[in-house]
């Protein structure tokens, strides 16, 4: 039997609005599709244990720094925030240079350099960046302790990312990076990838920010060892700027795939007489990291953080903390240059100082 159906005419702005429609599903389910897809993987990856590769969580400019070391949702136009977040790019970052210099505890050096450009016709924004790490130089010796000469460990993340825009509230970003350490006669390297999601609502003052970090396997192991996982993280965060204050406040959760994070190690304690174990309330702040922004003017920006875990994981015992786990920062940004600073404190008598400049070359194309 043959069944013929008679559809009436249709006039080209409906077909322009149906096409639309469909695109805007399809783009919905590519989204979904990308998060179901990054779960999977993550779930390969380390949630306790040893993992390598672990220099790749570390701060790589100022202000992220000064809020905490960890924050995923404040958007800005600082491009050096997008390295951990790959959504919180945007066409602003046009043509911009981010160099940073951190001079961390021990006499470790770290460089981070980072660019963008935004492709106009492809409504993409796209970036590359580099954070390297020098440990200087350490003696190298046999079994027996005879000297041998010298090395120069280094680890080194190199990262390709691109971002666009939903609507008007989305935007959503992927990164893929190469990871390398070199430790004398030790070498690794690694492949991984971010994802991830932002959502700003101006008329709020809102913004929030979701992402997968450090998806990815180890494809070479130290020699006499075996692969390990990556430090994979499920982030979410959100800020929001107070409507008759120059104020900004941020909180940002991470480790969200597991609950207990809290390093507890009861020999050490024992031996030192430490009280071992960790309650709930620690268990559960040790997720948080706060952030504050204060603009004093259009052009100088004031920042603070508190990492809760930082703080914890650096107690020791009785002794006095200081003001481990906080930070600090201010930035001064003047047309087309950014300059910003940041202190975080490890230890009473040990601090992180970090400085870095951004500039941009040309206004983003229309």
């Amino acid at each position: 039997m043959l069944v013929v159906l008679r559809v009436k005419e249709i006039p080209p702005s409906q077909w322009r609005n149906f096409c639309l429609c469909v695109f805007s599903i399809v783009q919905k389910l590519l989204l979904v599709l990308l998060v179901v897809f990054s779960s999977i993987l993550a779930r390969a990856q380390a949630l306790g244990g040893t993992s390598v590769f672990n220099f790749t969580k570390i701060s790589n400019t100022p202000q992220l720094t000064a809020l905490g070391g960890i924050n995923i949702s404040q958007v800005t136009d600082d491009i050096g925030l997008a390295f951990h977040n790959p959504a919180l790019l945007r066409p602003s970052m046009h043509t911009q240079i981010n160099a940073v210099f951190n001079s961390l505890p021990a006499s470790v050096e770290n460089y981070h350099v980072q660019g963008g450009y935004y492709l106009a016709k492809q409504e993409t924004m796209l970036s590359m960046g580099i954070q390297y790490f020098s440990y200087g130089s350490i003696a190298q010796t046999d079994a027996a302790g005879n000297l041998l000469g010298e090395f120069k460990p280094n680890d080194y993340v190199i990262q390709f990312a691109g971002a666009r825009q939903y609507g008007d509230h989305w935007n959503y970003g992927a990164s893929l990076k190469f990871i390398y350490s070199s430790y004398g006669a030790y070498r690794s390297s690694g492949i991984a990838a971010d994802a991830g999601l932002t959502y700003t609502d101006t008329a709020l003052l809102l913004q929030a920010g979701f992402v997968l970090k450090n998806m990815g396997v180890q494809l070479k192991a130290y020699d006499g060892t075996s692969k390990d996982q990556l430090p994979f993280d499920m982030q979410l965060g959100i800020s929001k700027r107070l409507a008759k204050a120059p104020i900004q406040l941020s909180l940002t959760l991470h480790h969200l795939h597991q609950f207990d994070i809290m390093y507890d190690d009861t020999s050490f304690n024992n031996e030192n007489g430490y009280p071992g174990g960790s309650s709930f309330a620690n268990k559960f702040f040790s997720h948080f990291v706060f952030g504050t922004q204060v603009f004093i003017t259009d052009k100088i920006e004031i920042s603070a953080g508190y990492n809760y875990l930082r703080r914890k994981e650096l107690n020791t015992g009785s002794t006095g903390n200081g003001l481990n786990g906080f930070s600090f920062g201010v930035g001064i940004l003047v047309r087309k240059i950014q300059i910003r600073y940041a202190r975080t404190h490890y230890q009473s008598n040990q601090a992180n100082n970090q400085f870095g400049i951004s500039f941009s070359f040309q206004q983003p194309p229309q």
